[in-house]
């Protein structure tokens, strides 16, 4: 802000921002049996998550440049649970997977504050969605990242605190 004066911006860029802090913030204090407890067979780990989300970090700001650089460019599909059955989420460590994660939305997040607030309207073809705006795109990659902020809590409260909570366990019921 200069001068009292508001900048225009793109949506959702706050929250963008906030995402890797506030994951290392809630992972912190977590141990390795935190980050790769899987807690049944079809549910995914922390690290798992974490994987998504790198790579998903890299297709959004694809996305997102094709968008702004190209005139409605066509934008391929994403199947997260073909990746995750295919084995792309399974390798490596979980505190990897967030440093690469807070790297690559670093930088996306830098090149989308010098866009205008007018990209917003930039539009690509989804090929299952059909046409969308960045702005769109923007809302849906803020509403992914607290999706898995949640899931990433969950799995962390249900193996890190849940089982030593004694009789207070009682009064929850989890689903990680």
């Amino acid at each position: 802000m200069f001068g009292g004066e508001k900048q225009e911006t793109l949506p959702c860029l706050e929250m963008l921002e906030q995402t890797p802090i506030i994951i290392e913030k809630i992972l912190y204090g977590a141990g390795h049996e935190h980050l790769h407890w899987k807690p049944a067979l079809d549910r995914w780990t922390i690290s798992e998550v974490l994987a998504h989300m790198l790579a998903m970090e890299k297709i959004f700001i694809e996305r997102a440049h094709k968008m702004v650089e190209e005139k409605d460019p066509p934008l391929a599909a994403y199947d997260q649970n073909a990746a995750y059955k295919a084995g792309d989420y399974s390798s490596g460590k979980a505190r990897d997977h967030l440093r690469a994660f807070c790297h690559e939305r670093d930088r996306g997040v830098t090149w989308l504050r010098y866009l205008p607030a007018a990209a917003a309207e930039r539009t690509g073809q989804h090929a299952e969605l059909g046409r969308i705006t960045l702005g769109q795109l923007l809302h849906e990659w803020a509403f992914h990242d607290l999706g898995h902020i949640r899931q990433i809590t969950e799995l962390y409260r249900a193996r890190a605190f849940y089982p030593k909570m004694g009789a207070f366990q009682r009064y929850y019921t989890l689903n990680p």
